[in-house]
């Protein structure tokens, strides 16, 4: 029998809003999709199997840290992430490019030869060039490459922009070559330009005519407001290829999904979820709650009294309030894993939203919500 080849197929559409399916050998991914963020092969706080049981469909994993940590040579010996960490949904893994920017103060960028970093660990060099990041990838076996991209921090200079667009560009055309044919698995490429339309389409146009699986929006969600994010999708999202995938990298909140989704965004990753768990803030269909609040100290209701997963239903608000205070893991695992499960829900929602035409009213109830 053929193995599954990669593919993407747009079902249905509500104005901008897209509902869609992507086909991996490993599984479907539903569209618009959350991906839960695993930087170092693990969804911090929460078993694989519970993972799967939230509904979420495929994971991100990240090149940079993932190389240092555990090392190619230990995911060669298993095969990939997938076995190493148990679990056998789609990966996605980001390129590392976005550890240029976070990362500034340890790394050189050479156009010609990548970003030569210092370890954030050890202080180890090593050069992490689009071809190395292609190879990292392929030696955590993912489903969904992207391309090395180098991603500005929050600027309006015209003449920085158009040298990332170059310097990415440059870059793409690389790890395509080395990323060869292979139709069971995608490369994505990475849309820069800034909060410029003329850019962002410059960017586009470049890495159309290279031809890519995929195209993701980077340097956003770095420090920009949410109407300028916004203003920029809603300017540029329509000029992907509508039969791609449209990725946007790092975000986020659920009024971040919300509006991205209303235009035109297929796919979402953020740490948001577990990030906020480990802090006591907890999603809700009626918006954030912050346990740590001491008007939960009585509260005996539940997050969520709907929610069997792991008995969620079955601790009170005001139990999670004394776990938080107490520096209890158990409130981070808890609080997690209802913001993961809360998370793949609202997609679930918003993609019944979609199918039946509605997502317009789905958006003005909740938009205000978050």
């Amino acid at each position: 029998m053929k193995e599954l080849e990669f593919s993407f197929e747009l079902i249905a559409q509500d104005e901008k809003a897209r509902l869609g399916k992507i086909s991996t050998p490993r599984g479907t991914v539903n569209t618009p999709a959350f991906m839960p963020v695993g930087t170092l092969g693990t969804v911090k706080g929460i078993f694989t199997e519970d993972l799967l049981s939230t509904g979420s469909q495929i994971i991100l994993g990240n090149t940079y840290h993932l190389m240092i940590r555990p090392g190619t040579e230990i995911l060669d010996i298993f095969g990939g992430l997938h076995d190493y960490m148990n679990w056998q949904k789609p990966i996605l893994t980001d390129s590392g490019g976005f550890q240029i920017m976070s990362l500034a103060k340890l790394n050189k960028i050479d156009i010609n030869v990548g970003a030569v970093f210092s370890s954030h660990i050890d202080g180890k060099k090593f050069v992490l060039s689009p071809e190395k990041s292609i190879q990292i990838q392929k030696s955590i076996n993912s489903d969904i490459l992207m391309v090395l991209d180098e991603c500005p921090s929050l600027t309006s200079d015209k003449d920085k922009l158009r040298s990332v667009i170059e310097v990415s560009t440059n870059w793409a055309k690389k790890c395509k070559i080395e990323f060869g044919k292979n139709k069971n698995k995608a490369l994505f490429g990475i849309v820069q330009g800034g909060l410029d339309k003329n850019l962002r389409l410059d960017s586009l146009e470049k890495l159309v005519a290279i031809d890519f699986d995929g195209y993701a929006m980077g340097g956003l969600a770095v420090g920009e407001s949410q109407e300028q994010m916004f203003k920029i999708l809603n300017e540029t999202v329509n000029y992907i290829p509508k039969n791609k995938p449209r990725y946007l990298m790092g975000v986020g909140t659920p009024s971040d999904i919300l509006g991205a989704v209303k235009s035109g965004i297929d796919m979402f990753d953020c740490v948001m979820p577990t990030r906020s768990g480990r802090t006591g803030l907890a999603f809700t269909w009626g918006g954030k709650l912050n346990l740590r609040n001491a008007k939960y100290i009585n509260d005996k209701t539940p997050l969520d009294l709907n929610v069997s997963l792991r008995s969620l239903n079955t601790y009170s608000k005001s139990y999670l309030n004394h776990l938080i205070k107490t520096n209890e893991i158990l409130a981070s695992m808890l609080i997690s894993l209802h913001n993961i499960n809360f998370y793949q829900q609202f997609m679930s929602e918003i993609r019944k939203e979609i199918k039946c035409g509605t997502f317009n009213n789905f958006y003005n109830k909740y938009i205000d919500k978050f």
